[in-house]
């Protein structure tokens, strides 16, 4: 069992000290002395040539790591260009300009948290900045908008392989030895059924569209969006976000087209340089950005601009570093056959999916991180699905992420918890409560879907369970508010 203390120390800390880095490098640091009889001066000499390995292997660059690095720090800096230059801000006002009613002010902000899909702090800054006098003028609740904000935050970057998610995720997946297809298409393949994800969206889509949910909003006010920017444009925030998207469709394609040996978009999917392409795409974005920055007369402060967008993406830099060199570890130590073989003993292959589901949910509830949780998570549950059903690899990587991203959107003390709320003019606890009952709903619906997948029912047709549980749920709840106000009005 010693092979799996530097497993079982990493998720302690991390569960009790809520600091993923510090929980990962603890790990690293004991499963390199294990691995070494506890001496120090080998243990060190592996720490340094396993770091070495990160970049440099078998006389090689090693361009996978090194291209997720770079597209992470270029899409930090350009969420930091994006918002330090006043895009966002001047977005806001076209926007509000534009509206007519309350639905499609909500609308519009849910529309905006779709489209500002980089980054969920980013989106969580921004879309909340915007929405306020939105809010303010057409009667929409603090707690509304901080929900609408969340929800569009770390959902949605779960599911877009060209947000600073994806990059992230992807090098993780790449750190599987069995994974059956490239980082790419696993990580559309698992999107296609992170029913949390695609739950919570529906909901807060619906819930929007409908006006249900929410009961006791208070009045619209006078008040108009602000003036001072006569005219406001879209154009600073939308230009580099479709130059990230579009580009990183295109490098993609062009290198797959290139090295592919074989025609069909399957073949080049897999032969392209996935890594590359991010990395190219991010450069061309932030080369849009800073070209937007200089516009507006930002010259002297590109390089702040610049700076604090480095720092932004520091810690998820440094979890990445320590994640691929625990993953080594894992292999070095045989604590994956030894995971699995414990899996294979205690979890049930019926009920593997909805486990992993709420094992990951509770995990990142506690600690406050999904991409923490991803970090951990991924590779063992990786190696659990291997031993019992290989053919639900990927859904079981879906569930990881569903549960994570689920319990990161309901802990008090996840960052984009704490930013929606803040952003949105809300009171962080109260934020978090009233945006319970439609994570649970999403969580319930996706607990089902994910459970009937691993029976054998079709994807699709889990997909459309889910929507259908998910919708049911909140007509029931906008049934119950309703009553609660009918009540409320004879007392």
């Amino acid at each position: 069992m010693l092979e799996l203390f530097p497993l079982l120390l990493t998720l302690s800390l991390a569960l009790l000290l809520r600091r993923t880095l510090i929980a990962l490098g603890a790990g690293v640091l004991c499963g390199a002395l294990i691995l070494n009889d506890f001496a120090p001066v080998d243990s060190v000499s592996y720490l340094g040539r396993g770091i070495q390995g990160l970049f440099y292997q078998d006389g090689a660059w090693q361009s996978w790591h090194l291209n997720v690095l770079a597209a992470m720090l270029l899409l930090g800096i350009m969420t930091s260009l994006l918002g330090r230059s006043g895009a966002v801000a001047e977005f806001g006002v076209w926007l509000s300009r534009r509206i007519r009613d309350g639905r499609q002010a909500r609308l519009g902000v849910v529309g905006l948290g779709f489209l500002v899909f980089i980054d969920g702090i980013f989106s969580c800054l921004a879309v909340g900045s915007v929405g306020r006098p939105l809010a303010q003028h057409y009667g929409i609740s603090a707690n509304r908008l901080a929900y609408m904000v969340d929800t569009t935050a770390s959902p949605l970057c779960s599911l877009v392989p060209v947000a600073s998610w994806g990059p992230y995720v992807m090098a993780l997946l790449a750190g599987i030895a069995f994974l059956p297809v490239s980082p790419l298409e696993a990580f559309i393949g698992i999107a296609a059924v992170n029913f949390y994800a695609i739950g919570a969206l529906l909901l807060v889509l619906l819930g929007s569209w409908l006006n249900w949910g929410w009961s006791g909003e208070p009045e619209p006010t006078i008040d108009t969006a602000a003036d001072d920017l006569a005219n406001a444009s879209p154009w600073p925030l939308f230009l580099p976000l479709a130059a990230l998207l579009v580009s990183s469709v295109a490098f993609t394609f062009y290198s797959g087209s290139r090295l592919a040996g074989e025609p069909g978009l399957g073949a080049m999917l897999t032969a392209a340089d996935i890594g590359a392409a991010m990395r190219d795409a991010s450069a061309l974005a932030v080369l849009v950005a800073m070209v937007g920055s200089l516009w507006r007369g930002r010259g002297s402060l590109l390089g702040a601009d610049l700076l604090v967008g480095l720092k932004s993406m520091a810690l998820a830099v440094g979890i990445l570093l320590l994640t691929w060199m625990i993953g080594q570890l894992i292999k070095d130590l045989g604590a994956g056959a030894r995971i699995a073989n414990l899996a294979r003993e205690w979890l049930s292959a019926d009920y593997m999916l909805a486990g992993i589901f709420g094992l990951c949910a509770v995990m990142a509830f506690a600690t406050g991180t999904s991409w923490g949780t991803f970090a951990i998570m991924i590779p063992l549950c990786a190696e659990v699905a291997h031993s019992l059903q290989p053919e639900l690899l990927l859904p079981a990587l879906a569930a990881v992420m569903a549960g994570s991203v689920f319990g990161d959107h309901c802990s008090p003390i996840s960052d984009t918890s704490i930013l929606s709320a803040t952003a949105s003019g809300a009171e962080v606890q109260g934020h978090v409560t009233s945006q319970l009952p439609f994570a649970l709903m999403a969580a319930i619906a996706a607990l089902l879907a994910f459970q009937a997948l691993n029976l054998g029912l079709a994807a699709a047709a889990a997909l459309g369970l889910m929507s259908l549980v998910a919708a049911a749920l909140l007509w029931l709840w906008q049934l119950r508010q309703k009553a609660a106000v009918i009540k409320g009005g004879s007392d």
